[in-house]
């Protein structure tokens, strides 16, 4: 059985995979943003194998989430479930970072730099990650007007770049990205037309899975199949000069293989 850490399990599609997981006997991590938010995981967390807290908006709160899933020990597989869809404004962290970014980019790249290497990596994006393609010029909105559905998209665009990045420099860990669709969910809304079931579906199967088909890397992956993504998330070079970015912002370097 294996031991997964699922961010933003709170609620929605990170709560049903870390129940999925749980049901299927696996050890799960689970991640609240704050004390209140984890008091709704009474249930499960009486069987999960411990309850981190921090918000991902905060670069200092991400911090103390790697370490107190480093204290836990170390994970068989991360899944980077938690984000956001759109904000009203740019907004700004107390790092100065746009919500957005800070949230769907930045935590989990801090947290794949910060938390000790495991064996597979799920990233969630969205098949709207195919409308960010564009400049790294201004990642974090300080000169653009501020577009949220173009935030979101960018967002979602890094974070399968940053899968694939993974893949390459660390040849031993599985890394995917992952479409869950539109589930009905606090963000979806009850008419969106996946069912959560469905929408947690692959990223527990490839944070667990021994079937053959789920023992790769660098796959864009929606509903247990393989789709093609924006082709600026494939691009080596684009890859790089995001964890470049990434690093610059952050002021935390991602490991070498």
């Amino acid at each position: 059985m294996a031991i997964v850490f699922v961010t933003g399990s709170a609620d929605g599609l990170g709560r049903a995979a870390a129940q999925s997981l749980l049901n299927d006997g696996h050890r799960v991590v689970l991640h609240a943003r704050s004390a209140e938010r984890a008091a709704t995981l009474a249930e499960l967390a009486s069987r999960s194998a411990g309850v981190v807290v921090g918000d991902l908006r905060s670069a200092a709160e991400t911090r103390t989430i790697a370490d107190q899933v480093n204290a836990i020990g170390r994970m068989d597989a991360v899944i980077h479930n938690a984000g956001v869809y759109t904000e009203r404004g740019r907004g700004s962290t107390a790092e100065g970072h746009a919500g957005i970014l800070a949230i769907n980019t930045l935590a989990p790249y801090m947290l794949t730099a910060l938390i000790e290497r495991p064996g597979r990596l799920i990233y969630l994006s969205s098949g709207l990650h195919r409308g960010g393609e564009g400049s790294l010029d201004d990642i974090d909105w300080t000169k653009r007007p501020w577009d949220p559905a173009r935030a979101y998209a960018e967002s979602k665009l890094h974070v399968v770049a940053l899968a694939f990045a993974l893949a390459r420099r660390w040849p031993q860990v599985l890394s995917n990205a992952v479409d869950p669709g539109w589930a009905r969910t606090k963000m979806g809304g009850p008419g969106a037309p996946v069912d959560i079931d469905t929408g947690q579906r692959t990223q527990t199967w490839l944070a667990v899975s021994d079937d053959p088909c789920a023992l790769v890397s660098a796959r864009y992956w929606h509903h247990l199949r393989q789709e093609q993504p924006a082709s600026q998330a494939m691009d080596p070079d684009f890859q790089d000069r995001l964890i470049a970015s990434l690093g610059e912002l952050t002021n935390v370097g991602l490991p070498e293989a």
